[in-house]
């Protein structure tokens, strides 16, 4: 019998879900920088990347958001089975995934003045990441770096409101980048 949710995941757990911590946090710390992540085989439209993200970051004590481009029963089922992920809605998540226009990203929660580390991270699907575009400064960055990302807008907005705000992981393919809500976007 073909399971497809039982395929996927990590083909030896500690070691990849270590590789991918280390890369996003690295990817956290130097904003603009794009790493490489394997390991996971998730169904499409995930990245790989994506995949092991979800591998790594979610559990079921982690409630996700799935926009409508990431949203299929295969996606669903293949969360449920390796991370026991719940599925709610936007306001309540503290991660979610999905293409920049398919994500509603004025209903996450930005933080509290109280809690500004109860805001939730959007990983954003792209089908392209390069170190060309949007200007970044900010913590972690030597000078200035450059990242293609989907606007640069919602993300200068973002930054405004630090110390809340919402953290993004770009991912395409194999590759991610990351862009914490105390990164400057010209």
């Amino acid at each position: 019998m073909h399971t497809p949710i039982l395929e996927g995941g990590f083909a030896d757990k500690p070691v990849d879900a270590a590789h991918a911590f280390r890369a996003v946090m690295t990817a956290m710390a130097r904003p603009g920088d794009i790493l490489d992540v394997t390991g996971a085989q998730p169904p499409a439209p995930l990245s790989i990347a994506a995949g092991a993200l979800i591998l790594t970051l979610w559990d079921p004590e982690t409630p996700v958001f799935l926009a409508n481009s990431h949203n299929t029963a295969e996606i669903r089922n293949w969360i449920t089975f390796h991370t026991g992920a719940p599925l709610v809605d936007p306001r309540d998540a503290a991660f979610a995934i999905g293409t920049w226009n398919t994500l509603p990203v004025a209903s996450f929660s930005r933080g509290t003045s109280e809690y500004p580390d109860r805001s939730a991270t959007l990983i954003i699907e792209l089908n392209q990441l390069t170190n060309s575009g949007a200007v970044l400064r900010g913590p972690g960055i030597k000078d200035q770096a450059e990242l293609s990302l989907p606007e640069a807008d919602a993300f200068q907005e973002n930054a405004r409101l630090f110390p809340l705000g919402l953290d993004f992981i770009f991912t395409s393919g194999a590759r991610l980048a990351a862009l914490p809500r105390s990164t400057k976007v010209s």
